[in-house]
């Protein structure tokens, strides 16, 4: 796995609002570029340390840990 400079994870998110918590992951770390995308939702498997994907439910809470990659 690549090393990827500043914070990596947001565990303290979880069970946030999902535009907050993106807003959050991209002042804490201005690397990366974060969205929001509902559970379930297909996407790529490659790893980028520039790419926060912030996994939300139906009421756009965030239910996963957000992390680079």
């Amino acid at each position: 796995m690549a090393t990827c400079n500043g914070k990596s994870s947001w565990p303290e998110l979880v069970g946030t609002n999902g535009e907050a918590a993106v807003a959050t992951i991209m002042r804490e770390n201005q690397r990366v570029r974060a969205g929001t995308f509902k559970e379930g939702s297909r996407v790529t498997a490659d790893f980028r340390c520039d790419r926060v994907r912030v996994w939300v439910d139906e009421h756009d809470i965030v239910t996963l840990v957000p992390k680079i990659g």
